[in-house]
């Protein structure tokens, strides 16, 4: 699909969100945060969010924050209803979550930053619901994303960290299966 006439371009950094229509491009560049591309193929808009960690626990009254996937989510979830939209009509397309250190673990789990955050992405899918029609998480390296909103296409190029026997997944694959 083509390109239309005046598109904005919109580059997101670690914790911002953006919600647009057909005459929107969304860019990100991810390490071991995770962005979540949702669309509604038949409305023609859709959003993103870069988010950096799984949840910051209590707000106490504090305003949402996109560096956390349960408020991105959130956030992007009140743009698709302020639309008029139900989020049946929906696709949630997961991306992210690279293992930037190999070797590195944080605090008191053997997990990494970038799988802790794949982790609640999926989970943050389940619990609303939504369609997730593909993912390309984990491995190693970063992922440039560019999301075209009028036509729902994403396109990612993911660079391999240099090192011996790195390997990474090729493609982008369906998303795992509900529990």
């Amino acid at each position: 699909m083509r390109m239309p006439d005046g598109v904005v371009e919109i580059f997101l950094q670690p914790g911002e969100w953006y919600f647009g229509d057909k005459h929107t491009r969304i860019r990100t560049v991810l390490g071991s945060c995770v962005s979540a591309v949702f669309w509604h193929p038949g409305a023609r808009v859709g959003g993103m969010c870069h988010f950096m960690l799984p949840t910051r626990g209590e707000r106490h009254g504090r305003r949402p924050d996109g560096r956390y996937g349960d408020e991105a989510f959130g956030l992007l979830l009140d743009e698709i209803h302020r639309a008029g939209l139900d989020t049946s009509g929906v696709r949630v397309r997961l991306f992210g979550g690279g293992d930037m250190f190999p070797g590195v673990v944080s605090g008191a789990t053997s997990k990494s930053v970038g799988r802790q955050n794949v982790e609640a992405a999926l989970r943050l899918v389940e619990r609303h619901r939504l369609l997730c029609s593909a993912t390309h998480v984990e491995g190693y390296g970063h992922r440039h994303l560019i999301f075209d909103v009028w036509s729902g296409r994403v396109t990612m190029r993911h660079g391999v960290l240099p090192g011996p026997s790195r390997t990474t997944r090729k493609g982008i694959s369906p998303c795992p299966p509900s529990r």
